[in-house]
């Protein structure tokens, strides 16, 4: 089993910041991808941001320059999200996503809670 907490969402106003925490537990032997994605109301759930254990990167378009993603290397089970420059628009409930190999092989994709953002005057 692998256990996935994300925190730190909250209120802000626009042109406001927020650092996400996602930390990731259980029977994780290594861990190939770990990954932010969010759903606002009536929409889809989309990437918006993702590392790799290469510490390749790759943004949706609509959060680059003002989203930064990264993963703590003495831990490689927690990454973080730091958000700057919000907007309304990116409102929602944000999620932990991770890939990787459990302890006595199996390959497990795994989500966390949610965190909710909501961005507002």
């Amino acid at each position: 089993q692998v256990q996935l907490v994300e925190s730190g969402g909250g209120l802000v106003q626009p042109g406001g910041s927020l650092r996400l925490s996602c930390a990731a537990s259980g029977s994780i032997f290594s861990i190939d991808g770990m990954g932010w994605y969010r759903q606002a109301p009536g929409k889809e759930r989309e990437l918006v941001a993702r590392i790799t254990s290469t510490n390749y990167i790759k943004y949706a378009d609509s959060v680059k320059g003002r989203f930064t993603v990264s993963r703590d290397n003495a831990k490689n089970t927690m990454m973080y999200l730091q958000m700057t420059n919000l907007q309304p628009e990116d409102t929602g409930v944000y999620y932990c996503n991770v890939i990787g190999m459990q302890i006595g092989g199996p390959i497990f994709r795994s989500w966390g809670q949610g965190t909710q953002v909501t961005v507002s005057s």
